[in-house]
């Protein structure tokens, strides 16, 4: 499986993106479908929104929020199967809103994505 990469869907689209696929549970402010050029909304996999407001509440808590969202994924695993099928062997880019780059929900993903 080629590798994953990981962008702020505020970023420009650029074509070695990939497939792009927008895995957070809502839709980005200030970003209109035109411009996001999606290609995956999959909201599905994106943390619950309990756990999504916890974290932002307190977003030291990186290592227990890993915990949590991992739990919660492997109750996703028909879903994540399907999205593993569907970037094998293509280039893919996981869209995220957080302005964390170092400590959001798709570097979690990816790493599942990967394994």
């Amino acid at each position: 499986m080629p590798t994953i990469q990981i962008k702020r869907i505020y970023d420009e689209p650029a074509a070695s993106d990939g497939m792009r696929i927008l895995v957070d549970r809502l839709w980005p402010r200030g970003i209109s479908k035109e411009r996001a050029l999606i290609d995956l909304w999959a909201k599905e996999i994106a943390p619950s929104t309990e756990l999504r407001q916890w974290f932002h509440r307190d977003t030291s808590q990186w290592g227990e929020f890993r915990k949590r969202y991992l739990a919660e994924l492997r109750q996703h695993e028909a879903m994540l199967a399907e999205l593993k099928a569907r970037i094998a062997r293509r280039r893919a880019t996981l869209l995220y809103a957080a302005a964390d780059a170092e400590r959001n929900h798709a570097l979690v993903l990816r790493d599942v994505l990967e394994a």
